[in-house]
């Protein structure tokens, strides 16, 4: 796999390590609760994280003609969706939050030209806190999504952490995924000042923050496999 490079050696200390195992295959990674979260007595087991680059991206479905007619656009946008499989081993667990950190790469944006995007910052970094409630025992999945615009002007996702804490705060499970050199596996990379406050070498910001990462259950993915997610808290 071909790593874009980014940061300097000096930027490669890592904040915190997961105690979640950092590697996996191109599909699917594992992270327990038995590893760490002392004193958490929540079980979970992630099963699967999100995907990275173009994998990461889906067109989204299409609900039929609105009022004023079919399609205006005339060709279908992709969406950036970030989903995760879990399962849990409790009867019920009354609220898991996870909290997503992502990374969008400007140069895999898909409608700026090249003078476009050295107007924007190489990264951008997005974050969203999703909490679910009432979970019963089995394989759930959790997701969040991004609009096409995000994926058109600011990029693909390289960079992706999860972490899941339970209802006193207490990180259950989690881990992060890189395509960026300096970005390392396994880390809590959105910790790092070296990393997200870094400067180019024209004095502009690396990694500028922006929102617009929102839960699925706010976007048109919601109708899609509905009783795969549970309930998201208010």
């Amino acid at each position: 796999m071909n790593k874009t490079m980014l940061f300097t050696v000096a930027a490669l200390t890592a904040a915190v390590a997961f105690s979640a195992p950092s590697s996996r295959n191109s599909k699917n990674a594992a992270a327990s609760a038995d590893d760490g979260a002392a004193g958490s007595k929540v079980k979970v087991r992630v099963d699967q994280y999100p995907k990275l680059g173009r994998a990461s991206t889906a067109i989204a479905p299409s609900i039929g003609e609105s009022p004023i007619g079919m399609c205006w656009t005339g060709k279908p946008r992709r969406w950036i969706v970030l989903e995760a499989k879990y399962q849990t081993f409790d009867r019920c667990i009354d609220q898991l939050t996870f909290t997503w950190h992502v990374l969008l790469e400007t140069k895999t944006a898909t409608i700026n030209d090249k003078e476009g995007r050295a107007k924007i910052p190489p990264y951008s970094y997005l974050t969203q806190t999703v909490t679910y409630a009432n979970i019963p025992r089995g394989t759930h999945a959790a997701s969040v999504c991004a609009h096409p615009s995000f994926l058109e002007q600011y990029g693909e996702p390289k960079a992706v952490g999860l972490v899941i804490t339970d209802a006193n705060g207490q990180v259950v499970a989690g881990n992060s995924f890189s395509q960026i050199q300096g970005v390392k596996e396994g880390k809590l990379w959105w910790d790092d000042e070296k990393i997200m406050d870094k400067k180019q070498n024209n004095g502009e910001p690396l990694v500028e923050r922006r929102m617009g990462l929102v839960d699925r259950s706010k976007t048109v993915w919601a109708i899609v496999n509905p009783n795969d997610y549970e309930y998201v808290a208010q």
